[in-house]
């Protein structure tokens, strides 16, 4: 029984939600996201704290409370020129920055670094500006997956969602992918994600991309689907941000941007009879059915 079904749908039902990740980050990722809110088939996004286009986004997800809002739970930077770091003091977490202050690029950095314990610190801060802010978050998910580095750091995570009564992201793939054996880390009444989905980076570099996430939707299986995309301008700003990154960089998020802005890509969903599904509709499912 798929986590659909568990939670009421019909067993053939094919729920997604397309998820629009690393608000905050800047100014062009802000408007993108905002668009492809406001225009687009994206039905959720999360935030990121600690950013410095933090307050733009706040102050439009207070404005707007009828979008679906989480908190990007951040604890890495990958960005070669544009660094930051923590909500906190630095001399309170100093396990989780490099000699700069900023946070570590590589989740393999703050697993041999961090503390359990400083992580808890951190992320309850995010959390804690968030509210303070005024903002009501549906869920809690993670920048780059992070608090999945280590299994100590992915308690801390789940502990945080029952502490403020928030749906955590719990994808099998994504823990797979940072080392983390879901057999082990997930419990039978967990939330979980059927199947996730990112932009390839194999189909990005043979400029296939967009086909990518075109055969994505045309074989969405049954179950409860999440497919996370990054949308932002490829404009000199976000270009300056991801200078050597490539991957997920300016133009992979102007491609996200305009591939789920489409009415191709709105005319796929219908004609697979994919339902787009929100985390607040989720969780009323999971009330209801006593999951």
């Amino acid at each position: 029984m798929n986590t659909a079904q568990k939670l009421g749908f019909d067993p053939h039902a094919k729920l997604l939600m397309i998820h629009a990740d690393d608000a905050g980050l800047s100014h062009a990722e802000n408007r993108a996201t905002i668009q492809a809110l406001e225009k687009g088939m994206v039905n959720s996004y999360s935030i990121m704290v600690p950013c410095p286009w933090f307050h733009e986004m706040a102050l439009f997800a207070k404005s707007h409370p009828q979008y679906d809002m989480g908190l990007h739970l951040t604890l890495t930077c990958e960005w070669e020129t544009y660094r930051f770091g923590p909500v906190l003091p630095v001399s309170e977490v100093p396990g989780l920055v490099d000699e700069h202050g900023h946070f570590f690029r590589k989740r393999e950095q703050l697993r041999q670094k961090a503390t359990a314990e400083e992580v808890e610190k951190e992320l309850r801060a995010q959390i804690e500006k968030a509210l303070h802010l005024g903002l009501r978050p549906t869920h809690l998910d993670s920048h780059m997956y992070s608090v999945g580095s280590h299994s100590d750091f992915f308690k801390v995570y789940k502990r945080l969602g029952e502490e403020y009564s928030l749906p955590v992201l719990i994808s099998k793939q994504m823990m797979e992918m940072v080392g983390l054996d879901p057999m082990v880390h997930t419990a039978p009444d967990d939330l979980t994600i059927d199947h996730t989905y990112l932009g390839a980076i194999a189909d990005f570099e043979k400029g296939q991309f967009t086909q990518g996430y075109q055969d994505m939707l045309e074989n969405l299986q049954p179950g409860l689907n999440l497919i996370l995309i990054h949308p932002a301008f490829d404009e000199p700003e976000m270009q300056a941000i991801a200078i050597n990154h490539p991957n997920f960089g300016a133009q992979w998020r102007q491609m996200d941007f305009d591939f789920f802005t489409s009415e191709k890509t709105r005319e796929t969903l219908r004609k697979h009879h994919i339902e787009l599904v929100t985390w607040g509709e989720l969780m009323a499912h999971r009330n209801t059915s006593q999951i």
